[in-house]
């Protein structure tokens, strides 16, 4: 299956739309995950027809999509005719630009070669692949089902399928983990030439097995102050190597390369989720599907959309997701753009806060965009809090 040349047109003055299907089964379930899925995968065909039925009966726009992500849980838990199912409808539901941006997260350990040809086949072009770490040890710390050798192979698999977008998934901050372990992870990714690394700081999700095993004493956590130095590593060896970080946890080997789904995450741009616990966002609106696999099914079984809760969000909300979402940004908070939306000038708005950040040298400003240092993005949650708290809007 190809993904289509559309004929229709977004909606004038609408942006571009990404779609997300969410996969709501694993193999096994990683201890520090909190992302909703099962592993009763019994239940997969019901899955199955019922996302299909959300996608009819949400199928009601003319705006254009160029970017489809299929996550979860591990999607690759799926045989690829089952994938292919749900991108089928995807493209006979929606328009989809010629040049769609088509993601599917893949685990090491869940597929093969003639897995990876399928989904290039069907129409993936860029894979998302969960390594996590090559070393044994932090494997079985983190509850992975695979191997730093599944790892290798699935990625030369994969070159071998003919992917040439791949992102690598990788975490730091694991106890006891050195300066010189999380360099030699990240060497033996770039053994494999990714065109993006998404390299994320382990933390302990409250209600997951890992973080009851910290409240146990069972092991001792990485201290921040060591944490945040891998971060700083991790900036500073892949811009070396010819990597570009254009978020906090986002490196690319150049623009082309960038996330173009997740950007719009972080950017307004709207999006259509499908799937348990999948959310979705247009015009300030934002609405998220029920976390149950039992009752998305059961929804739309009687033809009912299985949404939970629908909010809008009102000026406070969305002037702190602007600054919580443009901070974490490389490129940062557009200052123009904040005032086309707001109607205030940003830079005088927040004077003060700008001020005591720039003095702490957490924060810049240059060329119109105000934006974080990299000892600033590890705060990035409590200099969020200070643009809110301190200036009155």
């Amino acid at each position: 299956m190809k993904v289509p040349c559309s004929s229709k047109e977004s909606s004038a003055g609408i942006l571009p739309g990404g779609i997300y299907i969410h996969v709501p089964f694993c193999i096994q379930k990683c201890l520090y995950c909190d992302f909703y899925s099962i592993t009763d995968l019994s239940v997969a065909d019901d899955f199955l027809h019922a996302v299909q039925t959300e996608i009819r009966l949400r199928n009601k726009t003319d705006n254009l999509f160029d970017t489809i992500y299929i996550g979860g849980g591990t999607p690759s838990a799926l045989k690829p005719l089952k994938i292919k199912t749900i991108l089928k409808a995807v493209f006979s539901s929606f328009a989809i630009a010629r040049n769609a941006e088509v993601t599917m997260e893949i685990n090491p350990g869940t597929v093969d070669s003639a897995d990876l040809t399928a989904y290039r086949k069907m129409g993936i072009n860029r894979l998302s692949i969960g390594i996590q770490s090559f070393f044994e040890s932090n494997l079985r710390f983190l509850g992975r089902i695979h191997t730093a050798g599944d790892a290798e192979k699935t990625i030369t698999a994969a070159r071998s399928a003919g992917f040439t977008n791949i992102s690598l998934d990788l975490i730091s901050g694991l106890p006891g983990q050195t300066e010189k372990s999380w360099i030699n992870d990240l060497e033996q990714a770039l053994l494999f030439s990714p065109e993006h690394l998404s390299c994320y700081m382990l933390t302990y999700e409250p209600g997951t097995p890992l973080d009851r095993k910290r409240k146990k004493n069972l092991f001792t956590p990485l201290e921040d102050p060591k944490a945040g130095s891998l971060f700083s590593i991790t900036g500073q060896f892949l811009s070396r190597n010819g990597y570009q970080q254009y978020e906090i946890s986002n490196y690319a080997r150049s623009e082309t390369f960038y996330s173009k789904h997740n950007r719009k995450y972080w950017r307004f741009h709207p999006y259509l989720g499908f799937g348990p616990s999948a959310h979705s966002f247009s015009d300030h609106v934002r609405s998220w599907n029920h976390r149950s696999v039992e009752t998305y099914i059961e929804n739309l079984g009687r033809e009912i959309l299985p949404v939970e809760n629908t909010e809008i969000l009102n000026r406070e909300q969305q002037i702190m997701e602007f600054i919580y979402l443009g901070l974490r940004q490389t490129d940062g908070i557009s200052m123009d753009d904040f005032y086309r939306q707001f109607g205030k000038r940003f830079e005088t708005v927040f004077s003060g806060t700008i001020t005591f950040l720039e003095n702490r040298q957490w924060l810049q400003t240059k060329e119109g965009k105000c934006f974080l240092t990299p000892s600033g993005m590890l705060l990035l949650d409590s200099i969020a809090d200070m643009f809110l708290q301190n200036e009155p809007l």
